[in-house]
């Protein structure tokens, strides 16, 4: 498994596969060919649902305004290499003297033909969650433990994602008005967090204030704001929002935060290397789900759960995401994109619940359901990986009511 600095990535949203990952080919491209012009072909995802999240524009900002984005439907998802991919063809002079195909693989990680060094190395000796679970058990540490081990400086980078996140979650707060996009869809975190309680039970509050924070970052996101990338952009409310709230509302010490971090992101990382974060590739089980697993974890590491409690915390909460689709839209990361982002935080919550109690008596590892997310996703209808043409995106009317 690679470094959580390769998970945890500070960007501009929408989609990470489809704003950060471009952008990063982009660079790459413009690095090696410089005094060139481009032309760009998007294929799978990329092409159904590019507009509606930014990859167009975010092109054009690296490669030039001049450059032509060309949208190619006529391509099969089954047929490409991955559901992200795109050609950058490049011109000397008005003559194509190469082309680079490459490939956002979810998360802002990317891949292209013929260079070995785009991706990082692999910095841990284990990559399945029960090799991980032994080494721990056997040596009496936590999960957040193995990662200070295999990454001695990590906590430094750490405190700089939770900065990011928790001044992601105040801003978002702090905003009203409608997201850009067309479907106009009002901002609700500010409204929810300042409506009056008329909840007396604290899991109650505990839901309403977890709302307000997820929404809060997902809105930041569909606005173009910086966010992290936990495991995704269209799934980065859903971590912060435990976190915060677990700050914020239960006074939990910044250290434990980052103990959190830790352990949240060696479960994304588990699911990034053995299966898919990409909803492109595995629909928003990959995305929403593998956010719910990581802040189930990491509320779990706030309160000293086991280490098997919390692998059954990570592993209900993907569980119970199991064959979640991504039809946004218009292509826009709003919605259903944005509600998602508060179910699963206070998804994580109940996960967390139940795990408390109930596992000694589990029968499901969390390896198991990563391998059952993956061959779910490769399953699923192409029109339901993200290409906008499925689901809500195919029934939804523009001029109906929301």
């Amino acid at each position: 498994m690679q470094a959580l600095k390769e998970l945890y990535k500070i960007g501009i949203g929408p989609s990470s596969s489809h704003t950060i990952g471009p952008e990063r080919i982009a660079k790459f491209v413009q690095e090696k060919y410089p005094d060139c012009t481009f032309k760009v072909t998007l294929y799978g995802s990329l092409c159904f649902t590019g507009k509606g999240h930014g990859t167009d524009k975010v092109l054009k900002k690296v490669l030039g305004e001049n450059t032509e984005i060309i949208f190619d439907k006529s391509v099969g998802i089954n047929d490409l290499p991955h559901p992200n991919t795109l050609d950058v063809f490049v011109f000397k002079k008005g003559e194509q003297i190469n082309r680079v195909r490459a490939y956002s693989i979810g998360g802002g990680s990317i891949k292209i033909d013929g260079v070995e060094f785009v991706e990082p190395e692999s910095v841990y000796k284990y990559s399945k969650f029960t090799d991980i679970k032994n080494y721990v058990n056997e040596n009496g540490i936590r999960l957040c433990d193995y990662v200070y081990q295999t990454e001695p400086n990590v906590k430094e980078f750490l405190k700089e994602i939770w900065a990011v996140m928790k001044a992601c979650v105040e801003s978002g707060l702090k905003k009203s008005g409608v997201l850009p996009g067309g479907l106009n869809v009002a901002k609700k975190a500010k409204y929810i967090f300042e409506s009056t309680d008329i909840f007396v039970r604290d899991s109650l509050l505990r839901n309403k204030l977890t709302c307000a924070y997820a929404l809060a970052v997902a809105e930041e996101n569909a606005d173009n704001g910086t966010i992290v990338t936990a495991p995704t952009c269209g799934a980065a409310g859903v971590l912060p929002a435990v976190l915060y709230y677990a700050y914020k509302n239960e006074h939990v010490s910044e250290e434990l935060i980052i103990d959190a971090l830790a352990t949240a992101g060696l479960i994304g990382n588990v699911v990034k290397t053995n299966a898919s974060i990409s909803g492109a590739e595995c629909g928003c089980q990959a995305e929403i789900g593998t956010a719910c697993s990581m802040a189930a974890a990491g509320i779990g590491e706030i309160y000293s759960l086991s280490v098997d409690q919390i692998e059954c915390a990570a592993e209900v909460a993907m569980e119970h995401n199991l064959g979640l689709t991504c039809d946004p839209v218009l292509g826009l990361v709003q919605v259903p994109c944005i509600e998602r982002n508060t179910m699963a935080a206070m998804r994580a919550f109940d996960s967390f619940c139940v795990a408390y109690y109930l596992a000694p008596m589990r029968k499901i590892s969390f390896d198991v359901i990563v391998k059952t997310m993956y061959e779910t996703g490769k399953d699923l209808n192409h029109k339901y990986l993200e290409t906008a043409r499925g689901g809500i995106a195919k029934n939804y009317k523009l001029n109906q009511k929301d």
